[in-house]
């Protein structure tokens, strides 16, 4: 199926080209998570800081956990490649599902 499309019928081209994308993805995978740890060190210095009030840093802090669960889904879950669509399909459904159950609820108990 996906592999089919990778054979050329010269072994030594597709060994060629899974160690490029090898590499290639194993680049991916040590910036992001060196992005994804200098985030985490971002939350914690807003959070140590005396200066930022809670109004900021708990929006701030959230934005930044979303950054990570992109990094995580695209990068070390490989969401990003070609045959994850339905996962991914279900994955934003249930997000978008939750996103309309807390916006529901919120809304009920604040009007």
């Amino acid at each position: 199926m996906a592999n089919e499309e990778l054979n050329s019928g010269n072994p030594k081209v597709d060994i060629e080209y899974r160690r490029k994308k090898s590499a290639e993805e194993m680049r991916y995978q040590v910036v992001s998570f060196a992005l994804m740890i200098f985030l985490t060190l971002v939350a914690f210095v807003a959070v140590g800081y005396d200066g930022f009030s809670a109004w900021f840093i708990i929006p701030f802090i959230l934005v930044l956990a979303g950054v990570q669960v992109a990094f995580q889904l695209y990068y070390f879950m490989h969401m990003s490649h070609k045959g994850h669509e339905a996962p991914a399909l279900f994955l934003y459904s249930g997000v978008f599902v939750a996103f309309i159950t807390l916006l529901a609820f919120m809304t009920i108990i604040w009007w």
